[in-house]
């Protein structure tokens, strides 16, 4: 079980396709050609740049019914990047946020959901906790298919982003363009916050016991929280609840 955990910790934020896919009650499908196979009407587009871009990550989240998949759509994003929030999450990994960044161009997935499948998005992402949800407006997203968005929904991190040397983190795993600052794997970057949190602790137990000890997690997150770089970028709007 401890080797589940530590694998599930370490292996954010999962497998990410190369293509656009639908997400349906048994797997996922990459998506062909140039055309949707389904209306986005009534969609709400979420920008996904973690693990929610993942059908791994997205299969736990919903119950998903035969006759109604979730297209998520790849995109490419201008001027932003994903990088690591300050905090930890409750299984251990250091989960992502957007940030902008100025020349750079990051591949990330939008995904289309219907009103219900949005409260229950909500319901998993700490809403007023971790993120705050809101509306990024005057943005340039090239969707692989369905065509441009210059506004979208997403979630951001209310901790800000996780700082070394100063700096945002970029996720590695996530493919950009002309990144302006270097990126880590989710096993560099908990080395990195165990080097400066606890020093005399092994990276596997150091990974276990933000899993297992919630106020051990809830301590070192607000130790992060301390460095992280938490200006909010003005093209996003939080959504009241």
């Amino acid at each position: 079980m401890t080797t589940d955990k530590l694998h599930r910790a370490k292996s954010y934020p999962y497998h990410l396709p190369d293509r656009s896919y639908l997400l349906s009650h048994d797997g996922f499908e990459e998506m062909t050609g140039d055309a949707l196979p389904l209306s986005l009407e009534g969609r709400t587009p979420v920008i996904a740049c973690g693990s929610n871009q993942s059908p791994e990550r997205l299969s736990q989240k919903f119950t998903l019914q035969e006759d109604r998949p979730i297209p998520v759509i790849r995109a490419r994003l201008k001027d932003f990047d994903t990088v690591y929030s300050a905090h930890f999450a409750s299984y251990g990994s250091i989960p992502a946020t957007l940030r902008s960044s100025p020349g750079t161009t990051v591949s990330l997935f939008v995904v289309w959901l219907t009103d219900q499948e949005l409260d229950r998005m909500h319901e998993t992402e700490s809403v007023g906790i971790n993120y705050s949800f809101g509306r990024f407006d005057g943005i340039e997203a090239e969707q692989e298919i369905g065509g441009p968005l210059n506004m979208a929904y997403a979630y951001v991190s209310l901790r800000g982003a996780l700082a070394r040397n100063g700096a945002p983190v970029p996720l590695a795993r996530v493919s950009a363009e002309r990144r302006n600052w270097p990126g880590l794997d989710q096993e560099e970057i908990l080395e990195h916050a165990r080097e400066f949190l606890a020093p005399e602790v092994p990276l596997d137990r150091f990974i276990t016991g933000i899993i297992d000890n919630k106020d051990r997690r809830s301590s070192l997150t607000q130790a992060l929280n301390e460095k992280a770089l938490t200006e909010w970028d003005s093209a996003f709007t939080p959504i009241k609840f």
